[in-house]
């Protein structure tokens, strides 16, 4: 395995792509998230833009903060909007990037306040998140609520890893009522003490690996440690799950990736049968690079391209 690592380093960097292969292949794309760089949101534009930006199938909005041991519920999307005008404000974007086919979902988590009390506080907060973010329903005194197609568990920092287990059995309980996808957003620690219990449910269908800020899987100028902990991650995950490789844009940050490096690795990660492409910290560094980050590496993350290398024997 390692040999055809180093084969894939040293062979693709200088390998010609084919321009004729669709960017927006079925089977991988780019997740970013959104809403959520400190007093600069209004420079990585609306949630509008960054679907007609044509660079990302997925788009996460980030995040509900506080929540669960009766915590009132609430949500930060910087100086996008507040409080519950957001739901009235991004209900509109949110169908726009329905209809082009972009998956629109909520984070929940990051480093704030937040935690789970009990069985019955795990169903407390699915049944607001479903009410909320994923049914579009009306919602007393607050209007109609959004209808996401999905929820993001970003649960970090040294916290109580309690009850999330019981949070994605609860959430995926109301599948039956209508489709949505759930994913875990882990460390690359195996196994992730926060969610490994709501992982071996086997309920999420996504699973992001955030290989960066972490000397013992990000790259350091050699991709060694990242690719080894890639291929414990897409091996450990249950089957059902696809694994995104979860990447920083922003040069300044421990474990950033250059474009063209990343396009290289994405050869090798895209031999894994449950490789879902790449989850992006954040839209706004994304963007600050023209062209931007995403749209450098876009027409590599399909598995198509991957048919059109192996087609050329390069391994």
């Amino acid at each position: 395995m390692a040999s055809l690592k180093q084969a894939l380093m040293l062979f693709f960097p200088l390998l010609a792509f084919s321009s004729t292969v669709s960017s927006n292949s079925e089977d991988a794309g780019i997740a970013v998230y959104w809403g959520q760089n400190m007093e600069e949101g209004v420079k990585e534009g609306t949630l509008q833009e960054t679907c007609q930006s044509g660079s990302y199938k997925y788009v996460t909005l980030a995040s509900l903060t506080v929540f669960g041991c009766n915590r009132t519920p609430s949500w930060d999307f910087d100086s996008h909007c507040s409080g519950w005008d957001c739901l009235t404000e991004l209900a509109p974007e949110v169908e726009f990037c329905q209809n082009q086919d972009i998956l629109v979902f909520l984070s929940i988590g990051g480093m704030d306040d937040y935690s789970l009390c009990s069985p019955e506080d795990a169903k407390e907060v699915a049944n607001f998140l479903w009410q909320v973010f994923l049914s579009g329903q009306q919602i007393p005194d607050h209007g109609q609520g959004l209808a996401l197609n999905g929820i993001v568990f970003d649960i970090e920092g040294k916290r109580s890893n309690l009850y999330y287990d019981n949070l994605v059995t609860e959430l995926n309980a109301f599948r039956t009522q209508k489709q949505f996808y759930l994913t875990a957003a882990t460390g690359c620690t195996i196994p992730d003490y926060l969610l490994d219990k709501a992982i071996k449910t086997g309920y999420f269908d996504f699973i992001s690996v955030k290989l960066y800020e972490n000397s013992t899987c990000q790259f350091d100028g050699s991709a060694n440690n990242l690719l080894n902990s890639w291929d414990i991650w897409t091996r450990y995950v249950p089957s059902n799950a696809k694994v995104f490789l979860g990447i920083i844009t922003n040069p300044s940050d421990n474990g950033y990736i250059p474009p063209e490096i990343l396009i290289s690795i994405l050869q090798y990660l895209k031999l894994s049968p449950n490789y879902a492409g790449i989850n992006e910290w954040n839209r706004y560094s994304d963007v600050q690079s023209n062209p931007s980050y995403s749209d450098q590496v876009l027409p590599y993350v399909s598995k198509n391209v991957l048919r059109y290398v192996t087609e050329k024997s390069w391994l």
